[in-house]
């Protein structure tokens, strides 16, 4: 296994750096590292790291949406009001929409499996988005309309909203009856989730202040409680989200303790560094190259034509705002990329037998290849052009 941890770092960092130096994202040769290492190319990645890997990019995705957090202005996401709220569910349902009408016509699905596989690919990759919007934050680029937290926000929700429909639309497949209170689990998980994670942030904002501590150890106090978090979203009666409560934390803790909560950010930046080549070392790792064979021109036309639909959702919940029309392209692109949930929930729809799986999966993996590099160069490129940088 230490062989494999080293191989991810160092191969993971290389060639990163080697894409930042011919204009491309990092996260691409990250991606192409966990291809080449994983078990479907090279297989050079130790049987145990793989069997945890899902428990590695997790820890990797709470890093960043504590980090995110801690810089997070929610003064700036009441002003935007209703788009925040929008952008939540209404980006992702049109692109729900737009499988329901491409994915019969051009892969011959029934309407259910299209159901199936729009609900898998229609989430928006916290892991590609969020860091990037942490960056517009602390650069001050479109601050000031509130842009990057609009899509902070509306990225960590979409993820909630798609997967209870992915849920509900397995469990119809299966034959199980579709129960109304999982649509109503929907708001109600939201709202638990913040309200659970403002409470704890204020709760360690009050210890932090009688207490006094090395922030390092603030930093593991934190990272502790997230975890358990999450541990109590999957094993408790009460349901919350467990990402956005993760994220409402160090909301809590910057609202009530801004001078600790500006420090334990600088903490969760650096250990960043080096989740992040974990995560996408392993969300490549997962990726079957196999399957891309098996699919051709079509399965690319449904994926950028679904994504049209995803980018006219976008639009919709921006009308009536006051943004450019270079801030709302932005955000249009921004929406785009996909990589954590599809990795996590692709291989699902096999597992469980339905004759649509390989289908699902394939495209699943092919949207990852497109959108996560793409989304990523897309942000990365534009951000200084189409935002205004608050002065």
């Amino acid at each position: 296994m230490l062989l494999s941890v080293a191989l991810i770092l160092l191969c993971g960092m290389g060639m990163s750096w080697i894409c930042k130096k011919l204009k491309l994202p990092g996260l691409l040769g990250m991606l192409l590292t966990g291809i080449v290492l994983g078990p479907y190319v090279l297989n050079l990645l130790d049987e145990n790291l793989l069997n945890i890997s899902s428990e590695l990019r997790k820890m990797a995705l709470i890093i960043i949406l504590m980090r995110a957090g801690l810089g997070l202005d929610i003064s700036g996401l009441k002003k935007i009001g209703r788009p925040a709220v929008m952008m939540c569910f209404v980006p992702a349902s049109f692109e729900l929409l737009g499988m329901l009408v491409l994915a019969p016509r051009l892969l011959g699905l029934s309407v259910l499996e299209a159901t199936i596989l729009g609900s898998v690919l229609a989430a928006v990759s916290p892991a590609v988005v969020v860091p990037r919007m942490v960056r517009l934050m602390e650069e001050g680029y479109g601050t000031e309309k509130g842009i990057p937290q609009l899509i902070l926000a509306g990225a960590s929700v979409d993820d909630v909203y798609v997967i209870v429909l992915f849920t509900t639309f397995s469990g119809i497949m299966q034959g199980k009856s579709v129960s109304v209170m999982s649509f109503l689990n929907i708001p109600i998980s939201i709202i638990l989730g913040m309200i659970i994670g403002l409470l704890a942030g204020w709760l360690l904002a009050r210890y932090f202040e009688k207490v006094h501590i090395r922030d390092t150890v603030k930093v593991l106090i934190l990272l502790s409680i997230s975890f358990l978090l999450v541990v109590a979203d999957m094993t408790t009666a009460i349901t919350f989200s467990a990402l956005i409560a993760v994220m409402f934390l160090g909301v809590g803790l910057q609202k009530y303790r801004k001078v600790a909560a500006k420090r334990i950010a600088v903490k969760c930046g650096k250990m960043w560094v080096a989740a992040e080549v974990f995560l996408f070392v392993l969300v490549g790792a997962t990726v079957n190259i196999g399957y891309l064979s098996h699919v051709g021109l079509k399965a690319v036309v449904l994926i950028c034509g679904a994504l049209i639909f995803r980018m006219t959702g976008v639009f919709v919940c921006l009308l009536g705002t006051d943004m450019n029309g270079k801030e709302k392209l932005f955000t249009m692109m921004a929406y785009t990329p996909k990589a954590t949930v599809q990795a996590a929930i692709g291989g699902i729809p096999l597992a469980l037998g339905f004759a649509c799986g390989d289908v699902v999966l394939t495209v699943a993996v092919l949207a990852i290849v497109l959108t996560a590099p793409l989304g990523a160069f897309a942000i990365d490129s534009s951000y200084k052009k189409f935002l205004a940088k608050t002065k």
